[in-house]
């Protein structure tokens, strides 16, 4: 009888461990970009190394984003960007850490576009602010795709922008998140 009802907690034990898995969703390749139009050249740059995980049943969300790997057009845009307004030796990552507000609204059972409300804090260049944005969550087939796209004012993460370029550089960034996420395994 013992025997039995040990092997009935280490199946139920096993089972439930399944079952808080399933309520993860992770991509360790997301994709990040920003865009900034300006009178004399847009600057755009990508980032498809990025970390992020959902839980779904209590909504905690984070994104991690290794500063060095976004890329740009221009090589020349990509060196000052991480020598001398990022300074990604000195801050090489940015994060967020966030609930999603209405996760009570989100069925991850069922395919589908809902709109999520996103609070937390963004860490960017050393600096955490707190933010809330809106996005949207699809389910298809058993995946998540979180996006969004929202502002960022420069001056508000402690990024100083030289003044020979300060009229070549918008004082917001445009910043669009695309996240294809699948269930932890």
């Amino acid at each position: 009888m013992k025997m039995k009802t040990l092997v009935s907690i280490i199946v139920a034990v096993l089972m439930f461990g399944n079952i808080a898995q399933a309520q993860k969703y992770i991509t360790k390749n997301g994709n990040i970009s920003f865009f900034s139009s300006m009178q004399l050249e847009n600057i755009e740059a990508h980032n498809n190394q990025v970390n992020a995980a959902i839980d779904s049943k209590t909504g905690d969300f984070v994104i991690k984003v290794l500063i060095r790997s976004f890329e740009f057009e221009k090589a020349l845009m990509q060196e000052h960007f991480n020598e001398n307004y990022m300074e990604s030796d000195k801050f090489p990552n940015a994060t967020l850490s966030a609930k999603i507000k209405n996760i009570s609204e989100i069925d991850f059972a069922k395919d589908g576009n809902y709109p999520a409300v996103v609070e937390g804090k963004l860490t960017i260049h050393g600096v955490t602010k707190e933010v809330a944005e809106k996005g949207t969550i699809t389910i298809k087939e058993g995946k998540v795709n979180a996006a969004s796209t929202f502002n960022v004012k420069i001056a508000d993460y402690g990024i100083k922008i030289p003044n020979t370029v300060v009229n070549n550089i918008s004082e917001t960034l445009q910043i669009k998140v695309d996240l294809n996420m699948e269930p932890l395994k």
